[in-house]
Order: structure tokens, then C-alpha cells, then sequence
């Protein structure tokens, strides 16, 4: 929504849009990311289509396409191995994130949904082995609504008339995640634990390491 950021889905590398926009549009969805280690992470971005915007790309027709029928450190003919796959889909209801997440199972490393901004209690490895959680939660102020400062949200619920625009919430940050860990042999999830730290968050939840 902001026109500013046109130039950086450009210029910068480690930026990722939708991959299920339309084609014309600068940027990509999916990117391999090397680690200094010599690991090699593919990332996924997707937008869902219920409730979002239209005229996307079905986001699950075009990741049965896209992704290995394998697990991310076998691949296959099209895409080779790598050490782990993470997708994030970025939807607005529940069932379409979990949709993804079966689809995918046993051929990526985690599947997390974003968009919703509140964490869910749902961190779990799926029954082929991808980590997997509806939303990952908002990173942001919490004290505020889905991370606006409060007001004019308000405003706009309580009457028709127009408002100013929102502006971001500048209060006590949260940060909210998973924490995944994959076995080096497959590059599925070997452990998974949400991540809950500071902020508004009542109850704070740090990575459990086995």
C-alpha cells in the first residue's frame, strides 16, 4: 500500500512480495538465501485469495508447480535440494493457512501464516514432518489495534465519517515468531516452539531447545 517501496522490490535482494502477483510487477516471491555457514534457505512468500485482494494466481496451484515433491534437501530435477524451505502465507482466514500447510507437508521445512497479527497456539510439526503454525504473530506494539495507534481506528468504528490516516503505534515492542529447528539429512522440522517476547504479550514464550 505505500508507493515508496516500489524502488526497493527493485534494487534489494532480500525483499520479497507475493510470488502469486501479477508477473509485470518488480520482485519475486521466492529467493535462495546463502548463509555464511554454506547453507542455502529458500524462502517463500504467497498471498492467499479469500478476503485479500484479487486478480492473484491460485497460491496453491502455483506452489504444487513451483516446490519440490520432496523433501527440501532431496528436490528434485527442477529444484535442486537445499537445507531448508520456509513458507510464509500471508491470508486472512484460518483454514486456508492450513490448507497450505497439508499441502505442503513432508516437502517443506515450515509453513507459517501471517496477516492476522495475533500468534496462535497451534505450533506443531504436521505428520510428514513441516513445522507448521496459523500466524506467527504481529512483531509491533501490542497496546494498540493490529498495530495503529488506537484512535482513529476507533474513530472510523464508531461513525462513517472520514478520519485521519493511522499511523503505527510507537509504544513497548513485541516480538512474536517460531523458532524452528530441521534434521540435516531431510531439511523437515525436527523441533518447533513459538516465540513470544517482550511488549503486550501477557504470557512471554522462549524457544524451547531440546
Amino acid at each position: 500500500d505505500k508507493v515508496e517501496i516500489i524502488e526497493k522490490m527493485k534494487t534489494d535482494e532480500r525483499f520479497l512480495r507475493p510470488h502469486n502477483f501479477p508477473d509485470h510487477l518488480p520482485g519475486t516471491g521466492i529467493r535462495d538465501f546463502y548463509l555464511p555457514s554454506g547453507k542455502v534457505i529458500k524462502i517463500v512468500n504467497i498471498m492467499g485469495q479469500i478476503n485479500m485482494r484479487p486478480l492473484l494466481d491460485n497460491p496453491f496451484v502455483m506452489l504444487d508447480r513451483l516446490l519440490p515433491q520432496a523433501s527440501p534437501r532431496t528436490g528434485d530435477a527442477d529444484n535442486p535440494g537445499v537445507d531448508a524451505i520456509l513458507v510464509d502465507i500471508h491470508a486472512d482466514i484460518t483454514s486456508e493457512k492450513g490448507a497450505m500447510g497439508y499441502m505442503l507437508d513432508g516437502r517443506v521445512s515450515l509453513v507459517v501464516g501471517t496477516h492476522t497479527h495475533i500468534p496462535t497456539a497451534d505450533t506443531r510439526i504436521l505428520p510428514f514432518g513441516t513445522g507448521f503454525q496459523t500466524d506467527a504473530g504481529m512483531c509491533g506494539d501490542y497496546d494498540s489495534i493490529i498495530g495503529m495507534d488506537k484512535d482513529t481506528p476507533l474513530q472510523r468504528f464508531l461513525g462513517m465519517i472520514p478520519t485521519s490516516r493511522l499511523h503505527p503505534a510507537d509504544g513497548e515492542g513485541t516480538l512474536c515468531g517460531v523458532f524452528l529447528e530441521t534434521d540435516p539429512a531431510t531439511g523437515l522440522a525436527s523441533h518447533i516452539s513459538p516465540l513470544r517476547v517482550g511488549g503486550g504479550i501477557l504470557q512471554e514464550a522462549y524457544p524451547t531447545i531440546p
